[in-house]
């Protein structure tokens, strides 16, 4: 008998693609089992704070004594880095398929695309696709140990990245909404809820960044406006874990790469963030 003809290259070049994509879910799958809670920080629209919140809650956790890992997979705008201290640090590769990520302050390990370009000036001028693959392997092969709490700072929008978080991590414990007072971020934010809602993923509740800003009298300024995390908690039956207030060494914190409520305990703002800390693992804890 003759041999068995051979499918031609781009067939065999195929088959090796599904072959190895299988592989990166199975190994993520095994990666995420040694994560006890994965947690998504996510928002439709960009500029309320989302890297802010996600990079405080992350210091707050691990403050509480938690291990903490922090995966930056906002693709074109990687903030984390600078935020948490790790900027210019780059991952250490044990092998061709094992990358240990950074480690920021209070132990938190960070993973960003931001940690592989050459400068911070590099732009990553990629489509739908290459993302995808990118993160696939970002959660292949990120070798985070045993962890309690793996955040993930999502990009905005409902997009390539968040569809390709929710569907790779399969067990994700939830999505944590940001927003800031504003009509018109509640405009954008309910996509996002509905976006996690429509993908079956647990809404663990919203944030309310730039809440009101406290002049030094004491008085309340609610200067985006008022009462938008209220009104989605309400509408969407969810938690508002935090209302968290403007405050100008915020920006000075972050620029910085220190957390902020150690920097500045006695402030509103780090009695919030330490708060949201606390509510976030009463919740998600108490399930188990």
């Amino acid at each position: 008998m003759g041999q068995q003809a051979q499918p031609p290259p781009y067939v065999r070049a195929r088959i090796e693609v599904l072959r190895k994509i299988r592989e990166q879910e199975q190994r993520i799958a095994e990666n995420m089992k040694r994560i006890r809670y994965k947690i998504a920080v996510l928002s439709g629209k960009g500029g309320v704070g989302k890297s802010f919140v996600t990079a405080s809650l992350a210091f707050a956790l691990a403050n509480m004594g938690r291990r903490v890992g922090v995966l930056d997979v906002d693709i074109h705008g990687p903030s984390i880095p600078k935020m948490m201290g790790v900027e210019g640090q780059q991952p250490e590769a044990k092998a061709p398929d094992r990358i240990v990520p950074v480690t920021a302050p209070l132990g938190v390990k960070v993973m960003s695309i931001a940690l592989m370009l050459p400068d911070a000036r590099t732009p990553v001028i990629w489509r739908g696709p290459v993302k995808t693959s990118f993160i696939r392997e970002l959660l292949a092969y990120t070798d985070w140990g045993e962890l309690d709490y793996l955040l993930v700072d999502l990009p905005p929008g409902t997009g390539d990245e968040q569809l390709t978080v929710v569907q790779l991590v399969r067990n994700l414990t939830g999505v944590i909404v940001v927003t800031i007072p504003s009509q018109v971020s509640k405009y954008v934010v309910v996509k996002a809820i509905s976006f996690a809602e429509k993908l079956g993923t647990r809404v663990l509740g919203i944030v309310e960044n730039m809440s009101y800003f406290v002049c030094p009298d004491g008085s309340r300024h609610y200067i985006f406006g008022q009462g938008v995390g209220e009104e989605l908690a309400r509408e969407y039956g969810v938690p508002l874990l935090a209302r968290i207030p403007l405050d100008p060494r915020i920006s000075r914190a972050a620029d910085e790469g220190v957390p902020f409520f150690l920097k500045y305990p006695d402030s509103p703002a780090a009695r919030e963030i330490l708060e949201l800390a606390r509510r976030l693992a009463s919740s998600v804890e108490a399930d188990g």
